[in-house]
């Protein structure tokens, strides 16, 4: 009697693994099996830069800090970027090199988002 039971719960031991795998096989569950989508991150690079060309009333405007947020990133993380971006002197007036520098921010890995985009 003692090593039935004994045996029995051997092999529902060694059983458990073995279906635990199948239950999570991705033939089993088709949801498990779509591709992996990589969706287009739009971010609005927009600062009000006042009436100077020198930094001083520099900040961002919202819709920068809604797309950063949209694109993953905390509303503080957001907000400290978008701040960054348009304080940077040598990124006033010159469009590309704001585009560069976001673009370069976004794609650094310690950037700190918080979704895989």
């Amino acid at each position: 009697m003692k090593v039935t039971i004994i045996v029995t719960a051997l092999a529902a031991a060694f059983a458990g693994p073995v279906w635990a795998h199948g239950a999570n096989n991705k033939r089993d569950h088709p949801h498990l099996e779509r591709p992996h989508v990589h969706e287009r991150t739009t971010i609005v690079v927009s600062c009000f830069r006042g009436p100077w060309k020198d930094v001083i009333w520099d900040r961002p405007n919202s819709n920068f800090v809604d797309s950063l947020v949209n694109a993953g990133y905390t509303y503080p993380t957001a907000h400290a970027i978008a701040e960054r971006v348009c304080r940077d002197d040598s990124l006033v007036g010159n469009p590309g090199a704001m585009k560069a520098a976001m673009e370069r921010i976004f794609h650094d890995a310690a950037s700190h988002r918080n979704r895989n985009h």
